[in-house]
């Protein structure tokens, strides 16, 4: 693993050399200035894995040095962590492309674990694209050999979607089987509202990747027990926009876009009051709207961190109060009118197993 950090202070230069120092595997890169830190990833950018970007520096801060790491095609999709104790700009460093954020003084549990999981992230995706560059020389040479190409490549993405979707639930630990159901609701709320076969596929293999932006989100936001405070929020509502950023580039691979459209959009409300971005009605995509059915029903019935579980009766009060609010108001007649299709899958995965 290879990681360059890049940090006017030397002594946090020396504490990040000193918290990996210990593995050998890994080899530390440093740039005291975003100069420098490009020369650095120019000469190394098909080995360096991760970078954490400090952002007030001398000659060209981080948040130019991001720009100019995000304007090179071949550097979209490296991890930038932003290492920063400026609040203010850590929206700022999200909107030009950073990956995410750490606050000075940080952790070196957490910043050793957030390099880890966005390093095995970065991981899937090169090997994902590797794969299919692999497939598309084969398609070339034997057409028998394409089809079964082919198949492979989209069970391939379909797994990799469902180990992202894992990724994140991995950092809640009362989720259990609860990217199982929401995927399960969501294909047959599709069914039931009359989607092709091809978008009924998709939203079921990409609906597990609605949440994949948690694994951005700090531990002690996201497993808080008691109600998160107006800051808290808005950190937690990141987690859509890191989602999108992880998986957006990827319009050749349908299931992986049409997560990145999942991620972004099941907090948006029919009504355009919810988040990121406040869409409304239509506006919203109907694998967005319907996965926001799923996700919600599935945080009522079943027991969270900062929730009991609702009883059937209660939760579906709940959403029927929500009609044209948060809920898409057909979708949501379509859903009620066949609960028991989805008690069944509830059924079929509960939390004990």
């Amino acid at each position: 693993m290879n990681i360059l950090a890049v940090d006017d202070e030397l002594i946090n230069l020396k504490i990040i050399e000193n918290i990996f120092s210990k593995d050998p595997e890994i080899k530390i890169l440093k740039a005291t200035n975003g100069e420098e830190a490009l020369k650095i990833i120019n000469e190394n950018q098909d080995k360096l894995d991760i970078v954490l970007l400090d952002i007030v520096m001398p000659k060209l801060d981080g948040l130019e040095t991001l720009k100019a790491i995000r304007q090179k095609l071949k550097l979209k999709h490296l991890p930038v962590i932003i290492v920063t104790s400026n609040r203010q700009e850590k929206v700022k460093a999200l909107k030009l492309g950073a990956t995410d954020f750490i606050s000075k003084p940080f952790d070196p549990s957490e910043i050793k674990l957030r390099v880890k999981n966005y390093v095995e992230l970065k991981r899937y995706t090169d090997y994902f694209k590797d794969i299919n560059k692999i497939l598309e020389r084969q398609v070339q040479e034997r057409t028998q050999q394409l089809r079964k190409a082919l198949e492979l490549a989209k069970e391939t993405e379909r797994e990799i979607a469902i180990r992202l979707g894992k990724a994140a639930e991995f950092r809640d630990i009362e989720t259990g089987q609860h990217i199982l159901r929401v995927s399960f609701y969501s294909r047959r709320l599709a069914e039931l509202a009359g989607l092709s076969e091809d978008d009924i596929d998709l939203i079921f293999f990409a609906s597990p990747l609605h949440d994949v932006g948690k694994v951005g989100i700090p531990d002690a936001i996201l497993l808080k027990p008691g109600k998160l405070t107006r800051e808290e929020f808005e950190i937690v509502k990141q987690h859509t926009i890191i989602g999108e950023r992880i998986l957006e580039g990827a319009e050749k691979y349908p299931t992986i876009n049409a997560g990145k459209i999942i991620a972004g959009q099941h907090h948006e409300k029919w009504n355009g009051t919810g988040y990121p971005r406040g869409l409304k009605g239509n506006n919203i995509h109907i694998f967005g709207r319907i996965t926001a059915i799923a996700d919600v029903f599935d945080a009522l019935i079943n027991k969270r961190i900062y929730k009991p579980a609702y009883p059937i009766e209660k939760a579906i009060s709940i959403m029927k109060s929500e009609r044209e609010h948060h809920f898409d108001p057909d979708l949501l007649d379509l859903f009620l009118q066949n609960i028991e299709d989805f008690l069944k899958i509830k059924n079929r995965f509960p939390e004990s197993t």
